[in-house]
């Protein structure tokens, strides 16, 4: 098995009842093909770097996985199929942790540290 971090942004008129909804369905999806979901992060509402289908705000949330690729490639299919879903983005990693990531750190502390 491998790690992966999916993240996916929903669309904006969605309530956040339906994105948690729609976040167990994708969980099952992953559970149900003998793969684990690590965490999982609720970002938010956040503004878009530009209109997608004349959005500019969506619900952004992230998932971590532990599964094989036919369970990765399953869950992107039916993200791909639901007309919620509006992007999509997978990444292997080499390792997951269970802290939190760092759009996380940012929602709870909103503090930048000059460099």
């Amino acid at each position: 098995m491998a790690f992966y971090e999916c993240t996916f942004v929903m669309r904006s008129d969605l309530s956040r009842a339906d994105v948690q909804k729609a976040t167990d369905l994708f969980s099952k999806i992953v559970t149900d093909n003998e793969g684990t979901v690590v965490k999982t992060e609720y970002w938010g509402l956040r503004t878009l770097a530009y209109k997608i289908n004349k959005m500019a705000k969506g619900h952004y949330t992230m998932l971590g996985l532990d599964c094989s690729p036919v369970a990765l490639k399953e869950l992107e299919r039916q993200m791909s199929i639901s007309e919620d879903v509006i992007r999509t983005m997978t990444v292997r990693m080499d390792k997951m942790d269970a802290t939190p990531t760092v759009m996380m750190q940012q929602k709870s502390g909103d503090s930048y540290e000059a460099a």
